[in-house]
């Protein structure tokens, strides 16, 4: 599929149909950039510490969000973007008030993960 121009119809990877919440990994275009929707109304909840063989962009569409990455703390609001250097732990939460939404960008065709807690 490499080097056309390819359509992934909502259905193939969201796990919600009234928010953005779901994956695709970008093996299904042949590239090396997966992509996670991230989304959640609960204040303090959040992906527990993990990290990744490979970079980790996040960008903050809505809310606002406690980032732990590696030995810092940053928090990021809406229209922020926080990096996440490969084999870093990382995690955030949700600070509230209200939703807080996230495209996180995973630099690598699948994704891969190690749980830290």
């Amino acid at each position: 599929m490499q080097g056309r121009s390819a359509l992934l119809d909502r259905a193939q990877w969201a796990e919600k149909e009234e928010v953005w919440q779901g994956q695709f990994e970008g093996n299904v275009f042949g590239t090396n950039v997966s992509v996670m929707f991230y989304t959640t109304d609960e204040v303090g909840r959040g992906p527990k510490l993990h990290k990744h063989p490979y970079d980790e962009v996040f960008i903050v569409r809505q809310g606002r969000a406690l980032f732990t990455v590696g030995d810092q703390q940053l928090e990021a609001t809406a229209g922020q973007i926080v990096f996440g250097p490969a084999n870093t732990p990382h995690k955030f939460i949700n600070l509230g008030p209200g939703r807080l939404e996230t495209t996180d960008l995973h630099v690598t065709d699948k994704f891969a993960q190690e749980d830290l807690e």
